[in-house]
């Protein structure tokens, strides 16, 4: 969803095949500075991280202090299921499925 007054700030963090740490946590700094509310990042790796030696983490927990959500990929690299990576306590993980949902709604145009 969204909201009128909203925009979107884009921060590149991945390059061609790879994603630097350094990377990670200067598009962080980079949304913090301009001011968004929310950070939306999936990006994951393979393995948990240790929650202060981890980009990710140390990214949304510098957010949190800034009173910004971090909503991340819960994992992006394994299709296996019950799979996470991304596990501090200061930011909202995100799951993604591959279930096949839809929802109808009919609606009615004023004109």
């Amino acid at each position: 969803g969204g909201a009128p007054p909203s925009r979107i700030a884009v921060h590149k963090s991945f390059w061609f095949d790879d994603c630097f740490d350094a990377d990670i946590l200067a598009a962080f700094d980079d949304a913090i500075a301009d001011g968004v509310d929310i950070i939306s990042l999936s990006v994951g790796g393979s393995t948990p991280g240790q929650n202060f030696n981890d980009s990710i983490g140390n990214g949304a927990f510098h957010a949190m202090k800034k009173g910004v959500l971090a909503s991340i990929s819960a994992g992006n690299s394994d299709p296996d299921p019950a799979k996470v990576s991304n596990v501090s306590p200061w930011f909202l993980p995100v799951a993604a499925s591959t279930i096949d949902r839809k929802s109808l709604t009919r609606i009615e145009l004023g004109n």
